[in-house]
């Protein structure tokens, strides 16, 4: 029972943080709901006993990329965020219409799937049953992915490595100070 509310918890604020994030004109208000929406994305990872996934979430971009963009946000000059603010000044303008279009479509291939699912269960999960090699709660997975992260993936690892120092550089060249001369 209390997990059901703790998931609802966690997808209710994910789904209202992120509507008002893409509904917000101010930037500040946006980045914190930005933060709310990541929060939630953990805690609904959590549920999906992607434990890993949940922490390095909170990690890298919560505990990284978001904290860039703040700075650069704290540092930049008013003029660039008001470049970067929306002109209109209407809740629902065309750009927004087509977005809400591509969301119902995505929701109705959502519903779609599940309802197929529910029905006939895909054939490679109906393996894994079968063979047992279905993960359990209990199960302690964080010490394959390390093992596999240092071997097998070592290339993406460091590929992400990287772009964590691009976000890290742009962040530092964004809130630079430009000379008036």
């Amino acid at each position: 029972m209390i997990e059901s509310l703790l998931f609802y918890a966690f997808a209710s604020m994910a789904i209202i943080s992120a509507l008002l994030l893409v509904n917000i004109r101010n930037t500040a208000r946006a980045l914190f709901l930005l933060f709310i929406v990541l929060f939630a994305m953990a805690g609904l990872y959590l549920f999906a006993l992607a434990d890993f996934i949940a922490i390095t979430q909170i990690l890298v971009y919560v505990g990284g990329v978001l904290i860039l963009l703040i700075f650069a946000f704290m540092l930049s000059n008013k003029e660039l965020l008001n470049d970067l603010q929306s002109t209109s000044k209407r809740f629902i303008s065309l750009p927004n219409w087509q977005a809400l279009i591509l969301a119902l479509a995505f929701l109705g291939i959502m519903i779609y799937s599940y309802i197929g699912w529910s029905q006939h269960m895909p054939q490679w999960i109906a393996q894994s049953e079968a063979k047992g090699t279905i993960i359990l709660p209990t199960d302690n997975n964080i010490k394959a992915l390390g093992f596999k992260f240092m071997t097998q993936y070592v290339l993406p690892f460091e590929v992400i490595s990287v772009f964590l120092m691009m976000a890290l550089i742009g962040a530092a060249h964004l809130s630079r100070k430009e000379d008036k001369e």
